[in-house]
């Protein structure tokens, strides 16, 4: 399986990297992981120019998405999943023949409609609200966990 995630912006913060790139070793066994960014756009004043800038980003992130991937925006309005859920949704996927999935995560402003309707699915990690560069890392370890589950291997509770 190929897990790209399309984000949005650079990560800055060393430990944040550091974690980022563990992860993506420990699941380097379960497939081939590609993490892809694009410039994140200044959030400017008025509602106007703020859904132009996301526009601006949402179109970095289409131009990137393969065309057979299979697409899971984050989004905060999205479904709620637990990781046996998230195992059972990659097992379901490369029985169906599908070996790539496209995780996007928006940067401050979210993602833009155009992204969302791509997404063959939305999902939502929690009410709150995280950096999205933290939730890199965040989906990075649920990722690791799904595959160790459908592996059959043991990991942490």
């Amino acid at each position: 399986m190929q897990f790209q995630l399309l984000v949005v912006g650079k990560v800055r913060e060393k430990w944040l990297q550091q974690g980022i790139n563990e992860y993506s070793r420990l699941l380097s066994r379960y497939g081939k992981v590609v993490v892809v960014e694009v410039p994140d756009q200044p959030c400017p004043k008025g509602v106007v120019l703020q859904k132009q800038a996301l526009q601006r980003e949402g179109t970095q992130i289409l131009a990137r998405i393969k065309p057979r991937s299979y697409v899971v925006a984050l989004d905060i309005k999205g479904k709620s999943m637990d990781s046996l859920g998230l195992a059972a949704l990659f097992q379901s996927l490369a029985l169906g023949g599908h070996s790539a999935i496209t995780f996007s995560i928006g940067g401050s402003m979210g993602l833009c409609q155009e992204v969302l309707r791509r997404a063959e699915i939305s999902l939502s990690f929690s009410a709150f609200t995280f950096p999205h560069q933290l939730m890199r890392l965040i989906l990075l370890e649920q990722i690791y966990r799904a595959c160790k589950i459908n592996a059959g291997e043991t990991y942490h509770k």
